[in-house]
């Protein structure tokens, strides 16, 4: 830890993807900035979320790639998995990039504060060992952590995501509750890795929130994979047994497995840090209450990234972050446009999304036209894997204007990455047409899709 400043221009709280942009910005400014850190260097993204999740994702597909390369003609051993060498080579690059975050700080001028740290008034910030630091500034960038829900008999006997990055061994059998993309996610990792993975939803289909094609297709996916999917129901109790835990379920089945994960939400970090000390008001949503700017009810104090609870992406919290020190510190006023963010559930297979879902479109426009199709990948001609690729436009009938984009098959966050930039520009659908299609690929149905599947409001009736 460098030497604590006694006087700063801003301090930011919490060294995670948003908090670090906005120290190296306003840095950059010319700003006198510490940065306080009680646990590691990068935040979750980098540290025990984004990042090792996507590594472990890469592990997660290779059983798949063994199988199907047969269909090619290749002859491969039975492949061995082991998971502490994973973890292992895992926790390596982390450590790597832990040390280039603090690296890109300290070349920045930024002064480093391990330590928790919290409001002690609107200009003073208190650490753990009882030092103060004046600030003209404060920037909270706690970010977020695992919501278990109301607790249940046997709840200690859960993990979260926080700990799945560290199991000693890879359970044979794992249930997980939640349907979101976290949970979705861990359950294609351990699938894919070899373990029996059961997913309990409490509502009627995994991942609330996106299209409804896309859910049922996805659902579909990993039911063929041999997950299995249990909605409309929810974990009662855990209790050990000598093999490992019984699960009791709502609905009253028992299940036997050997570890039991929680994914069933983030909760902004709100609390411990001094924010009903100083005034600083909660959002319904229960993050930080903020403005266009950042700002919160108390001048001088700003919150960025999962914290506020907006939208709760890596790259939405640095944009933010950089936005900040933009504004305060660079004078030039910078809002975040948090519309048509695209956003990628890595499962297996792969979703990728920009844009209104159909549901969201028929609410909000008078006609509307929806592109979808279905197909068997090329890959899987060979390979003979049962799987399907599911791509979508939703299209404003009045105006051709393509409102959301939404692709389910393998590299669907790469695909979507660049379809985001077209949706953002308000392409419409005829622009789409007028882009010559790329043979063979996956992503070429998305200009060649002509004939309207769906149509509502007046033009239907036509």
């Amino acid at each position: 830890m460098t030497a604590v400043p006694s006087e700063v221009d801003l301090f930011v709280i919490g060294a995670g993807s948003g908090g670090v942009r906005a120290a190296r910005i306003a840095a950059g400014y010319g700003a006198k900035v510490a940065i306080a850190e009680e646990y590691r260097v990068g935040g979750t993204c980098v540290i025990r979320g984004c990042v090792p999740k996507k590594l472990l994702v890469y592990a997660s597909r290779f059983a798949h790639e063994f199988e199907d390369a047969a269909g090619f003609g290749w002859t491969v051993p039975t492949p061995a998995f082991d998971w502490a060498t994973l973890i292992a080579n895992k926790d390596k690059e982390i450590d790597r990039l832990e040390r280039a975050y603090v690296a890109n700080l300290e070349k920045s001028g930024v002064s480093i504060v391990r330590s928790r740290s919290e409001i002690a008034d609107p200009h003073t910030i208190r650490l753990a060992g009882g030092e103060t630091v004046r600030a003209g500034h404060i920037l909270i960038a706690t970010g977020g952590a695992p919501a278990l829900g109301g607790p249940i008999p046997g709840h200690e006997h859960v993990i979260t995501s926080n700990e799945a990055f560290h199991l000693p061994a890879l359970p044979r059998r794992i249930l997980i509750q939640g349907g979101g993309y976290i949970a979705v996610e861990f359950a294609c990792i351990f699938a894919g890795l070899g373990s029996e993975v059961t997913l309990v939803y409490r509502g009627l289909n995994i991942l609330r929130g996106f299209d409804d094609d896309v859910r049922s297709h996805l659902r579909g996916e990993l039911e063929r994979r041999g997950m299995a999917i249990i909605t409309g129901d929810t974990v009662a109790a855990v209790e050990p047994a000598a093999d490992g835990y019984r699960v009791a379920l709502a609905g009253g089945k028992r299940i036997a497995v050997d570890r039991v994960m929680f994914a069933t939400g983030r909760r902004p970090n709100v609390g411990g840090i001094g924010l009903d000390r100083v005034g600083v008001r909660l959002a319904d949503n229960g993050g930080i209450a903020i403005d266009a700017h950042s700002r919160t009810s108390v001048p001088h104090i700003y919150a960025v990234g999962d914290v506020t609870n907006r939208v709760n992406l890596t790259p939405v919290a640095i944009r933010e972050g950089h936005a900040f020190a933009d504004t305060v510190f660079g004078n030039k006023p910078t809002r975040v446009d948090h519309t048509n963010v695209p956003t990628a559930v890595f499962s297996e297979p792969e979703v990728g999304v920009i844009g209104l879902t159909e549901t969201q479109a028929r609410e909000r426009c008078a006609r509307v036209d929806i592109y979808r199709a279905t197909f068997r990948p090329m890959k899987a001609t060979l390979s003979g894997r049962d799987t399907r690729v599911l791509m979508k436009l939703v299209v404003d009938g009045a105006t051709d204007r393509v409102l959301g984009c939404h692709i389910v098959g393998e590299g669907a966050a790469e695909m979507i990455q660049l379809a985001g930039v077209a949706v953002k520009m308000k392409a419409t659908k005829a622009d789409f047409d007028a882009t010559v299609a790329l043979h063979p690929t996956a992503a070429e149905e998305l200009v060649t899709m002509r004939t309207p599947t769906a149509r509502y409001g007046a033009q239907a009736a036509e």
